[in-house]
């Protein structure tokens, strides 16, 4: 029994915790790496000394220019071009996440970002899922219990938006939970890639969008009332429309009254938005006030190895910035489980058998 009234970082570490944004090629283990690196003949790291590596991506992520942070991803996806290097990097995503304390999981990536060898579509999720089914494994056996899930993204600068949310639909009662759209918000709209998110409402899919990060609220308003996002990868910059007043006061605008009342998640990733300037410190947050006005706020990690964050981190790092206790932790938790694209029993399941069971050992 958790005895401190403040939770610490192993206790945190303990918890059990569910991760709805969380790029797969944005979340490899530096040693991982070097070692593809090797194997698949890839020649473009900055150095093969791990530690080394590890710090250069950090701090990469962190320079504030949007080369270095682009090219970080060049590297991982470099390395991730074939079957065998896809499967382990998933595995090792779901192992890494199980031991994290992690219970459900949606590891999202651009299938297109990895057919440079020669890899089909197809065959890139069907790597990607004999990974994601073996890091299941691999957890069970350790006595973990996670479920992972694949969200399939299209890059919004592309042309591939429809054929990407057709393989969502094909192979959604084979891993995948969802489509999503990633990439540079300005000058790509979300109504550029409308037809996908027809096709997927016309198919009864999920999807979520990556929305007012960057971007401001035109992005949000777009991704919401033209192409019907169910959550917003972000969405933090809908404290725009939010205005406080000199005495404290605080009045939501049209677009943020609407998104608070219909409930709709926003899938921020508190470590990432300050390595993106989307907040200027973990203490100065959005995530503060949004949360204290009850949006719909889930905590995510992003990009894990760019970031050098873990769920249990962002967490801490949170209840140092905002003095959050347990029932802040779980309230996060079950507002993700909640926005899952899972079966409504399934969410149910987990919700009430392992979460809030969790979270009565802790407090």
């Amino acid at each position: 029994m958790v005895t401190t009234s403040v939770p610490t970082r192993e206790e945190l570490r303990r918890a059990p915790k569910v991760l709805l944004h969380d790029h797969l090629d944005g979340g490899l283990r530096p040693r991982t790496v070097v070692e593809l690196a090797e194997s698949t003949g890839y020649d473009g790291l900055p150095t093969t000394d791990v530690d080394e590596l590890g710090r250069w991506f950090l701090e990469a992520a962190d320079s504030g220019s949007l080369e270095k942070y682009l090219e970080t991803f060049a590297h991982t996806c470099g390395v991730m071009q074939t079957e065998e290097a896809l499967a382990r990097v998933a595995a090792e995503a779901v192992e890494d996440l199980a031991d994290d304390g992690v219970v459900y999981a949606e590891l999202r990536y651009a299938p297109e970002l990895f057919v440079a060898r020669g890899l089909s579509l197809d065959g890139v999720i069907r790597a990607v899922q004999d990974g994601i089914t073996d890091g299941e494994r691999r957890a069970a056996a350790r006595g973990q219990r996670i479920q992972a899930r694949q969200l399939l993204c299209a890059m919004r600068q592309h042309a591939r938006a429809l054929e990407i949310a057709e393989l969502a639909v094909r192979y959604r009662d084979a891993g995948v939970a969802g489509f999503d759209i990633a990439g540079p918000e300005a000058g790509y709209p979300p109504t550029r890639n409308l037809d996908a998110f027809e096709y997927m409402r016309g198919n009864n899919g999920h999807f979520t969008i990556h929305a007012g990060e960057a971007f401001g609220l035109a992005s949000i308003w777009e991704a919401i009332q033209h192409c019907g996002a169910e959550r917003l990868g972000h969405g933090v910059r809908i404290v725009d429309d939010v205005k406080t007043s000199a005495d404290g006061e605080v009045q939501l605008g049209r677009l943020a009254s609407y998104v608070r009342d219909r409930r709709i998640p926003l899938e921020i990733c508190p470590s990432s938005n300050v390595q993106t300037g989307a907040a200027a410190s973990i203490a100065e947050h959005p995530i503060g006030l949004l949360a204290k006005l009850r949006f719909r706020v889930t905590v995510n990690t992003d990009n894990r190895l760019m970031s050098g964050c873990s769920l249990s981190s962002e967490f801490a790092a949170l209840v140092d910035a905002f003095g959050y206790g347990w029932a802040d932790i779980q309230w996060f938790t079950i507002n993700a489980m909640k926005s899952a694209f899972l079966d409504f029993d399934q969410r149910l399941d987990v919700i009430n058998n392992v979460i809030k069971p969790g979270y009565a050992e802790l407090v």
